[in-house]
């Protein structure tokens, strides 16, 4: 096996454990994975519905269905954006940010016994070559970054 392939058996393998740890806790709070990341991309961002819909991959009707249930759950609200107001925007709501930061918490506790194996400066590294690979800047992993992932 090459480095290549072995490079890429191993990012499998873990996007394989990471997706278990947030399909399970998705499951846990009524959550799909789809609506996990759209609660993550709206911790510290406002985006219009067509952003939105362009970065989950979704259609224009899929997205919507998505935000109608999630507001009909009191997570996110649609409103005029404050910069344009003929675009719609969707933010998060306080309940909807208190559900992501239970499930932010939930997340880390269930990855813990991966990452503590590391040392933190290999955690540092590899949070490093993590953001390289998914074109984040440096340091982008905070608030809004993947989980946004969420």
């Amino acid at each position: 096996m090459g480095s290549d392939d072995a490079l890429e058996d191993a990012l499998v393998r873990t996007s394989f454990r990471v997706m278990a740890v947030l399909t399970r806790i998705g499951s846990e709070h009524d959550l799909s994975l789809t609506q996990l990341r759209l609660l993550g991309l709206l911790r510290d961002r406002r985006p219009r519905m067509t952003d939105l819909a362009a970065f989950l991959g979704l259609d224009k009707s899929t997205m919507s269905g998505l935000v109608e249930r999630a507001e009909r759950r009191g997570l996110v609200a649609r409103g005029k954006s404050p910069v344009d107001r003929r675009v719609v925007d969707v933010f998060i709501t306080p309940m909807g940010s208190e559900l992501a930061q239970r499930v932010q918490e939930e997340i880390r506790v269930a990855l813990a016994p991966y990452t503590d194996r590391l040392a933190p400066d290999d955690r540092q590294v590899l949070t490093q070559l993590l953001d390289s690979i998914s074109g984040t800047p440096t340091g982008g992993h905070g608030k809004g970054g993947s989980t946004n992932a969420l």
